[in-house]
């Protein structure tokens, strides 16, 4: 059993280990250029934003329409790194990557305090700061507010961990700002209050009606509700229409998507900046989609008493793609690695428990994993590393893109 100070001295050792992690990967963003896409009307191109901080552009952030998305603090965050840095790109990246570790480590924490369970935070963290899809997120500075949405992500989650535990008027108050500035920054976190009902099953297990959960959560819907009717209205003017697109398709395209996502994440290979949305859906491989997302549905369903990590962690990761799989289709996109940033931590969460359960009674457990997660973390460090620096500048990108 470990002692208070002993653990402190673990907690600190990881979060160091996170820190250096990041910067192994994503240290080479700093000497980047801007790309020539969305950098420009995200920041260099946008007078608001190259003014920097003052009163006409700080209400012109929560009045208006940015780049068509209402997203006042990662406006904000421009604008001080243009206060800051100007137009040079090194801080801009700096920005990103010291939000993007911040993340990694505040989700260590936030899993710690939720489960109890030090090395399987540690993992999934580490994985989740490395992996070669979060490069669009963080090496991409008009991306920025993935990584600034996903510090108030993780922030709620810890704060949440504190409410349930011992719930006080202050601490609940800390969830709805941590809440209300994740989605100040990206709208994404819509379901978030969803995912917090998911933790009171499991790892929290509240022992309380789900009608008292689901009204403690009302504040939290209701902020929700707000930013995704204002989200709606700021991009009314770039929606596919159902005649140019119909549901079925996006329908079939979702279903896709949920997949690509999972193959992605197991083998992150021919990663590109930008993936056309189909013109014909290839039906069958769609209905091959359907029926492995019911599956594991139906798996983690009936094993949820022996499994609960599994069904939180799989419906951590639908329910916080819901908003991006283009049901309401914005763009051309049929996916994008950025949209992985929040939803996949519920995979890794569900298959690191799942192995850490498996393995339980191993001779030699201890020394076992940690060479497989030494083996799973380092190709993903380096593969990360080689997508990363194909973000060097425009020409790098396309290239990479149209190869």
């Amino acid at each position: 059993m470990l002692s208070l100070k002993d653990e402190r001295w673990q907690i600190l050792f990881v979060s160091l280990a996170l820190d250096a992690l990041v910067w192994i990967v994503f240290g080479q963003t700093l000497g980047h250029d801007f790309v020539n896409y969305d950098d420009n009307s995200y920041v260099y191109q946008e007078p608001h934003i190259v003014g920097g901080l003052s009163g006409a552009n700080v209400e012109w952030a929560f009045t208006h329409i940015h780049s068509g998305n209402w997203h006042p603090l990662t406006s904000l965050s421009h604008m001080l790194d243009c206060q800051l840095w100007q137009l040079q790109p090194r801080g801009h990246h700096l920005t990103s990557v010291l939000l993007h570790t911040a993340s990694a480590i505040f989700l260590f924490l936030a899993l710690r305090d939720l489960t109890g369970r030090l090395g399987r935070s540690a993992f999934v963290a580490a994985f989740f700061a490395i992996h070669p899809l979060r490069v669009e997120s963080v090496a991409w500075v008009a991306e920025r507010k993935d990584v600034l949405s996903g510090l108030f992500f993780m922030l709620t989650l810890l704060a949440y961990s504190r409410y349930a535990r011992r719930p006080s008027a202050l601490r609940y108050l800390a969830v709805i700002l941590f809440f209300a500035g994740g989605l100040l920054a990206k709208p994404m976190l819509v379901t978030l209050p969803c995912l917090l009902l998911l933790l009171d099953y499991w790892p929290l297990q509240r022992a309380r009606p789900f009608n008292k959960l689901l009204l403690e959560k009302v504040p939290l819907f209701l902020c929700a509700a707000v930013v995704a009717v204002v989200t709606f209205l700021a991009q009314r003017g770039v929606m596919s229409s159902l005649e140019s697109l119909p549901f079925s398709s996006r329908l079939g395209n979702a279903l896709l998507a949920i997949v690509s996502y999972l193959r992605e994440m197991a083998w992150p290979a021919g990663l590109a900046v930008f993936y056309p949305l189909r013109e014909q859906i290839p039906w069958g491989l769609a209905a091959a989609a359907a029926v492995l997302v019911l599956l594991v549905t139906a798996l983690v369903l009936r094993g949820a008493r022996r499994r609960p990590y599994a069904l939180v962690g799989w419906f951590w990761y639908l329910g916080m793609l819901v908003p991006v799989l283009g049901l309401i289709q914005v763009g051309r996109q049929s996916h994008a690695d950025r949209y992985t940033y929040l939803p996949q931590i519920g995979i890794a969460l569900a298959l690191t428990w799942w192995v850490a359960d498996f393995s339980r009674g191993w001779k030699y457990r201890r020394p076992i994993l940690s060479a497989t997660a030494t083996a799973a973390i380092l190709p993903l460090m380096w593969a990360a590393s080689v997508q990363a620096s194909y973000w060097q500048n425009s020409e790098t990108l396309w290239r990479h893109a149209l190869a």
